[in-house]
């Protein structure tokens, strides 16, 4: 997976999320769209976290393909 697949496999996941704050805003959210919600946010942040190690890693002189997926315990509020 290169940058590129990242960035677009982020846009698809926030698309998502965007479109499950709008069910939300209209006070029709059901637990489903709440674990929903919270899957997506740990999946936004784990793909947050791989595109910057595969930065970090090029601007390192190394190989970005090393970069891997962390599990959510290691990512677990990066955006708070």
């Amino acid at each position: 997976m290169d940058d590129r697949d990242v960035l677009a496999q982020i846009n698809r996941l926030a698309g998502e999320e965007h479109a499950l704050f709008e069910v939300e805003a209209r006070g029709e959210v059901t637990p489903e769209v709440r674990a929903r919600l919270r899957r997506l946010e740990i999946m936004l942040d784990q793909h947050w976290d791989l595109l910057r190690q595969r930065r970090a890693l090029r601007a390192a002189g190394r190989d970005p393909d090393r970069a891997r997926v962390r599990d959510e315990t290691t990512v677990q509020g990066y955006g708070d």
